[in-house]
């Protein structure tokens, strides 16, 4: 498996602190003003993978401390999707001391392409600098996260509260356009903050040039407490088709089966879809098959092994673990239910400490319900 990571000029430059802009020896992107906007734009468009996707466009919700390297290798194998998302990282993170224990959260394989970093933050000129980066790492565009409830992330000014500040929403997405060069910019947001603000938010993103948007169909306040509003795609469809036609629009919330995804993009005229809470435990998903006992178990083990390998969660931190083991742990339940003897199984698993354990475990069940 080849995990991508900075290169050594790079490191070297973050471990300094005084990462500055990377530019190629082409020296291209050149700045805006001195080019036609026409030739400006027209390589925008050739460099933009969005355009090439055929419809309807599934993709990988990103979450945190679930859709890192481990979780993805599992979809690259059994079922990928049309888009992979890494988590979201921090922008002032990454230019931060502590930016190396971030570093891992952006990693990826070669089988994961196309590929998106989802980033946060709320102050516009640290986006353009970190812009560079993603762009160095060779991922295949950047999506600034508008819709993440957490009150951490809100008091860094990013996520869902910059919904409330669509000045500053903008000065973002400019921002990093200036960082990425030729590299698609996409927003995942939600409806509103405390009531639905489709009509005020969504223009004020579209209006910005966006590879893509994808809307959350809740607001910040109603969390997933509520049914995702998928009566109101249309609008949004409509505000799309009038005001930035190019934009690839998605929408996110209750897709929980491959034919939810499919009846979902019918009835909303979305371009695609974007599913989180369904693909937990489920690689297959996008495949649309079902899996027996055995091989969902057998792929558990995988899956842990290859987190293990990847984060060192077998270590303590000061012996270089990347993440905890207790991170993989949310997986075990989704992967072990809809059977006899699942509950007691999942018990088993919670008080695992490393791999070599839940292979055991899921060994000696196995043999035993021959």
């Amino acid at each position: 498996m080849m995990l991508q990571c900075p290169r050594a000029g790079v490191r070297n430059r973050l471990a300094e602190g005084s990462f500055v802009r990377i530019k190629q020896q082409n020296n291209y992107p050149p700045d805006r003003d001195s080019l036609s906007g026409f030739f400006y734009f027209a390589k925008l468009s050739a460099m933009n993978f969005w355009q090439k996707l055929k419809k309807p466009i599934m993709a990988i919700a990103p979450m945190a401390n679930v859709t890192d390297a481990a979780f993805r290798r599992m979809f690259a194998e059994c079922g990928a999707p049309d888009v992979f998302w890494t988590e979201f990282v921090s922008v002032e993170g990454l230019l931060s001391r502590g930016r190396e224990r971030l570093l891992p959260d952006l990693w990826f394989s070669e089988n994961e392409h196309p590929i998106v970093a989802q980033i946060f933050g709320g102050k516009p000129e640290q986006f353009e600098e970190v812009g560079a980066l993603i762009r160095e790492l060779k991922f295949d565009g950047v999506d600034i996260n508008m819709g993440c409830p957490d009150t951490g992330v809100e008091k860094s000014g990013g996520g869902a509260a910059l919904i409330n500040t669509p000045g500053v929403a903008k000065q973002i997405i400019r921002a990093l356009k200036k960082g990425v060069g030729d590299m698609p910019v996409s927003v995942k947001t939600r409806i509103g903050y405390s009531k639905n603000e489709i009509a005020e938010w969504i223009p004020s993103l579209l209006e910005e040039g966006l590879a893509a948007l994808t809307v959350h169909l809740r607001t910040r306040k109603e969390m997933s407490d509520v049914p995702a509003h998928w009566d109101l795609a249309p609008g949004i469809v409509e505000l799309r088709n009038r005001l930035a036609p190019q934009t690839i629009l998605l929408g996110n919330g209750d897709i929980y089966t491959l034919s939810d995804a499919h009846a979902r993009v019918k009835e909303s005229g979305f371009d695609g879809v974007m599913i989180g809470r369904g693909i937990f435990g489920n690689p297959w998903f996008f495949s649309g098959r079902t899996p027996d006992v055995r091989e969902r178990l057998m792929t558990m083990i995988k899956h842990t092994e290859l987190f293990e390998e990847i984060y060192k969660s077998n270590l303590q931190k000061k012996e270089g673990a990347l993440k905890n083991f207790d991170v993989m742990k949310k997986h075990f339940k989704a992967y072990v239910s809809g059977w006899d003897n699942a509950k007691e199984l999942r018990v088993k698993l919670m008080e695992t400490e490393n791999a070599s354990h839940v292979r055991n475990i899921i060994e000696k069940f196995l043999a035993s319900s021959k």
